[in-house]
C-alpha cells in the first residue's frame, strides 16, 4: 500500500514538473502541439475530473515538444499525426471553448498517459503570467491585448 502511494506521488509529481515545462516551453516557443486525425484530436478521460452525471470529464491533451507528443502516436492515438498550434490560436479558441464545453485540458502527457490535468481558463492564466514574466508580448486577434485577455478570464474565474 505505501509503494503505491508513493508511486502515485511521484506520478503527481512528474505530471506538475511537465506541466511546468509545457509553460515555460510554449511561451519560449509559442507553440503548442495536439495529435489529430481525419476525427478530430485526441481526447482522453480524466482521472481526476467528474462530470455531474458521476462520468470522468473528457480531456483533450497537449504538448509543448513536438518529440513528446510524437511519443504518445500509439495504441488509441496509432492514426494521429502531431499538429503545430500558435499560443495564439490555442489561448484565444481552444481553451475559451474547451472551457466553454467542460472540456479540460491535459498538459505533456507521456506514453503511459501520465501528465497534468488543469481547467482552461487556469491554464490561460498560468501561461500569460508565464508571458508577463518574461515581458513578452502575445499577437491576439479577440483580445486588445495580453492584459486584457487576463482582466476577462479573471472576471469569469472569479
Amino acid at each position: 500500500m505505501i509503494n503505491n502511494i508513493t508511486k502515485m506521488i511521484q506520478n503527481e509529481a512528474a505530471a506538475l514538473d511537465r506541466h511546468n515545462v509545457f509553460v515555460k516551453n510554449v511561451t519560449e516557443t509559442g507553440v503548442v502541439y495536439a495529435l489529430k486525425n481525419e476525427d478530430g484530436y485526441a481526447t482522453s478521460s480524466s482521472n481526476e475530473l467528474e462530470g455531474d452525471d458521476g462520468e470522468p470529464v473528457e480531456m483533450i491533451c497537449f504538448w509543448s515538444d513536438k518529440a513528446l507528443a510524437q511519443s504518445c502516436i500509439e495504441e488509441e492515438w496509432a492514426d494521429y499525426e502531431v499538429e503545430a498550434l500558435t499560443v495564439a490560436d490555442f489561448l484565444e479558441n481552444w481553451c475559451i471553448g474547451m472551457s466553454n464545453e467542460g472540456v479540460i485540458a491535459g498538459t505533456n502527457f507521456d506514453s503511459k498517459m501520465l501528465g497534468y490535468e488543469i481547467e482552461p481558463l487556469d491554464l490561460i492564466l498560468e501561461i500569460i503570467e508565464a508571458y508577463i514574466g518574461l515581458n513578452k508580448e502575445l499577437p491576439l486577434k479577440k483580445f486588445d491585448d495580453i492584459n486584457d485577455l487576463e482582466k476577462q478570464v479573471r472576471r469569469i474565474v472569479e
